[in-house]
């Protein structure tokens, strides 16, 4: 976890349509409404309409979305349990 810490984190959004993201661990899920990423600083939730991950390199720790963005949301990291149930709600949706 203490290298995960280390790693630099920063989002750049460009008109509520573009944003950049680096510090990115892994991305838990994803579709036109909502995109869930683990950051080296927690949980971010991305929420908006028409969402869409253009560009994805986990090796460096980027990632590209576009869309119209409602909202950002970090949180503290999920355990499995918690995981497990996010994806279950999204399924009986």
């Amino acid at each position: 976890m203490e290298e995960q810490r280390e790693m630099g984190h920063s989002l750049t959004i460009n008109d509520r349509r573009n944003g950049t993201l680096t510090g990115i661990l892994d991305v838990l899920s994803f579709d036109a409404n909502e995109i869930l990423l683990k950051t080296c600083r927690g949980m971010l939730t991305i929420k908006g309409k028409e969402l869409h991950v253009s560009r994805l390199e986990l090796e460096r720790g980027e990632v590209d979305v576009e869309g119209g963005f409602d909202s950002f949301v970090y949180s503290q990291s999920m355990d499995k349990k918690q995981k497990k149930d996010a994806f279950m709600r999204r399924l009986l949706k």
